[in-house]
């Protein structure tokens, strides 16, 4: 049941982050965040009469605040890399990413990986090197997006852990206290900037399917590692930028050069070898 959730989490990820990238090619990326991150929140509270547990514990909501915030940071910078860079390159490199930071903080306190999963890992690195590589019909260079992809998995493999590190007793609060904090990170930043956080037109579908698709996909990942190893759930979760990338090539017909699919190949055998593993 560990491993369905997880896939659920991954499905539910990749396809809002398919959303939240369209929204951020024609607004605004905070703008997106924000409203998403805000419509996130209202569901989640919704949530709390049908949920379990045993009430809004303070450190599970202060983990639950933590991961917020890695994950708000993650938010802010895939769907900046997915504004500007290609989504089929993007999504890949911040999924193995953030399925190399919780098997580094695994092998940190004590857990030994299997064969598998060592390999997956080696083959994961290579695939971000390939997906790094080559230039597009134009010219220009593909490692547009590449720098926030990168910073966006180490976020979202911290949210990955500090979630895990919630407990198993406290509910859907952890993903209050998480709402919380990365809603008032993001509202901070745009106050900071003073950037307006009114969505351009034709995109409010968009960032509404963005914000419930990423409740559905925290509410899983949150159940799944509740049922299942932080090694194992993390990684299976972090296969979602395989929905990205098809929804990518279907709607938006991106297309690649041959030694970027083959790194995109390598990303997902690198990640289900680490999951396997």
């Amino acid at each position: 049941m560990a491993v369905l959730l997880a896939l659920l989490a991954a499905v539910t990820y990749g396809s809002g982050d398919f959303l939240g990238g369209i929204a951020s090619k024609r607004t605004h990326v905070l703008s997106v965040v924000v409203v998403s991150q805000a419509i996130g929140a209202a569901l989640v509270l919704a949530t709390l009469p049908f949920a379990s547990g045993t009430g809004p514990v303070r450190g599970a909501v202060m983990w639950g605040a933590a991961a917020g915030v890695a994950g708000g940071v993650g938010v802010i910078l895939l769907y900046r890399g997915l504004a500007v860079g290609r989504m089929a390159v993007v999504a890949p490199v911040t999924g193995v990413v953030a399925a190399i930071v919780p098997l580094v903080v695994g092998l940190a306190r004590g857990e030994r990986p299997s064969v598998w999963a060592f390999s997956g890992a080696v083959i994961a690195l290579a695939a971000v090197a390939l997906v790094s590589r080559g230039h597009d019909e134009h010219g220009a260079a593909a490692r547009s997006g590449l720098p926030e992809a990168f910073g966006a998995g180490c976020g979202f493999g911290a949210f990955f852990i500090l979630l895990d590190a919630s407990g198993d007793a406290s509910g859907v609060w952890p993903l209050v206290g998480a709402r919380i904090a990365s809603l008032a990170l993001c509202l901070g930043i745009a106050l900071v900037l003073r950037q307006s956080l009114r969505p351009t037109a034709g995109t409010t579908p968009a960032i509404v399917g963005a914000g419930i698709l990423d409740v559905v996909a925290n509410l899983a990942y949150l159940a799944a590692s509740r049922m299942g190893l932080l090694s194992m759930v993390a990684v299976v979760t972090s296969t979602y930028p395989a929905a990205t990338i098809v929804l990518a090539r279907v709607v938006l017909d991106e297309r690649l050069r041959r030694v970027q699919t083959v790194g995109v190949a390598c990303a997902i055998v690198g990640v289900a070898l680490i999951a396997v593993g």
